[in-house]
């Protein structure tokens, strides 16, 4: 799966650094470029082609809180070009596990929105995999250190709201009749671990936990499958567009790194 061997292999490192108790690595110098090994690996040596006006990928140029960076990658294909989105793949390049995630999606998704952690000031790219079957990036800089290792926002002793998750469908002003694309976002309740930051208290690593699975469905149409990283921020909430199909209800499938499985079903809203 595209970009998922690097995304468990740093998964792997960071689980055996909180296991034996050492401290991390420090960030990369600002003059070292891991990009060409990240996409290597990541990509399996395939080719990528420049994005420029097929994709973006946008971020604030300063975090507010680098442990909530909010970040769109969308695609901005011409008019007339009959090409499609199959995914897009967003790199932290100087984060611990640079792939943050895989988004596979199903037709009429153009657009997809989430929250991250940025651990130092690094490039960040999004690559797309088109109808075409060939690869396109762009990228963008971010300034933001220390999300990776943010202490929490909620306790970490609240199990009763683990999985919990909502649903909130948008009609967007311009969208004219129902084929046109609208917007959802889904929000789970889950601490998102990363491994990298420290019981307030004890001062121990927190053991890796975070959602490594997401799947949403309209009707039985799979609109959108995450493969998700460390860099996901806590409470995963991921915004996209779609195509209204008809259907009757949305649903929702989660897994996380424990094996836990969450499952919701919404009505979908008349268009």
């Amino acid at each position: 799966m595209m970009g998922r061997r690097l995304q468990w292999l740093g998964l792997a490192v960071l689980a055996g650094a909180m296991t034996w108790g050492a401290v991390p690595a420090a960030p990369a110098a600002a003059d070292d470029d891991p990009w060409p090994e990240i996409a290597a690996v990541a990509f399996n040596g395939r080719t990528l082609a420049d994005g420029s006006g097929l994709l973006s990928v946008e971020m604030p140029a300063r975090a507010e809180d680098a442990a909530i960076v909010p970040v769109t990658m969308r695609t901005t294909l011409p008019q007339g070009d009959t090409r499609t989105l199959r995914s897009l793949t967003l790199v932290i390049d100087q984060n611990p596990s640079p792939v943050a995630a895989t988004f596979k999606v199903g037709a009429g998704v153009t657009m997809i929105a989430t929250r991250v952690r940025v651990n130092s000031y690094s490039n960040v790219h999004a690559v797309a995999e088109l109808s075409d079957g060939k690869l396109y990036v762009v990228k963008t800089y971010v300034k933001a250190s220390g999300g990776c290792s943010a202490p929490m926002a909620n306790s970490a002793d609240d199990k009763t709201a683990l999985g919990q998750m909502r649903l909130r469908q948008f009609v967007m002003p311009a969208a004219g009749p129902a084929t046109a694309s609208h917007e959802a976002q889904i929000m789970i309740r889950h601490p998102n671990n990363s491994g990298l930051q420290r019981d307030q208290v004890s001062l121990l690593y927190i053991p890796l936990f975070i959602v490594r699975k997401l799947r949403v469905w309209q009707g039985d149409q799979l609109l959108l499958e995450m493969d998700g990283g460390i860099s996901i921020s806590e409470n995963p909430n991921i915004r996209f567009s779609y195509v209204p199909n008809g259907a009757s209800t949305f649903r929702a499938e989660a897994e996380d790194t424990e094996g836990h499985v969450f499952k919701a079903e919404w009505p979908a809203e008349a268009t």
